[in-house]
């Protein structure tokens, strides 16, 4: 396991106060437009819990976990359900989500450790279940600021997606950070569909 769940512990509150008030109302309806309400979504590293309370507050059914006790603790207080303190490569459900929202979450990993928790993913999603998923854009991969970032650009992903043929593109976009001053740094956007 990388630094960066040491960096999230020791720095949750902080992070809490600066992702929790984002507006992503875009991106969380381009995902669930693809859903119905109801269906079963799992925020996988939900952080400060912003999107939990997003979808339970739309009608979804919706779980939460994260590897950061800290940050456990925060969004289950922020979101009144239980959120598990749970390491990505841990997802051992079959058939359990109709769509897993893994927004800045997984790009923690290592390349190497991606493949694994794609297919993890597509096992735990019903059949034609919906993946939406962003990275940091770029070719980079370590640990420049005590967090391990893995980036992506089209071509790397569609090579890690071929190399899984797990999932469908639906789509895939590039936009600017959203958070205040961060406009420079884009991120790889993507919806997938379990094939």
């Amino acid at each position: 396991m990388n630094d960066s769940l040491q960096y999230y512990n020791q720095h949750a509150k902080e992070f809490f106060d600066s992702t929790r008030d984002v507006k992503f109302k875009d991106m969380q309806e381009r995902f669930l437009k693809y859903l119905q309400p109801g269906d079963r979504i799992l925020d996988f590293g939900c952080g400060s819990g912003r999107d939990t309370r997003y979808f339970m507050d739309r009608g979804f059914e919706t779980d939460a976990i994260d590897g950061s006790e800290e940050l456990v603790r925060i969004a289950s207080e922020y979101t009144g359900i239980e959120v598990r303190q749970m390491y990505f490569q841990n997802l051992d459900e079959k058939e359990a989500y109709d769509g897993i929202w893994a927004c800045s979450s997984i790009l923690h990993l290592s390349y190497g450790e991606l493949e694994d928790v794609f297919v993890k993913m597509a096992r735990a999603l019903n059949h034609h279940g919906i993946l939406y998923t962003s990275f940091k854009y770029g070719t980079a991969e370590g640990e420049p600021s005590g967090r391990y970032f893995t980036d992506m650009t089209e071509r790397k992903m569609d090579k890690l997606l071929k190399d899984v043929n797990t999932f469908d593109i639906m789509e895939m976009w590039v936009t600017d950070d959203v958070r205040p001053g961060r406009a420079e740094e884009k991120w790889l956007n993507m919806i997938l569909r379990k094939k």
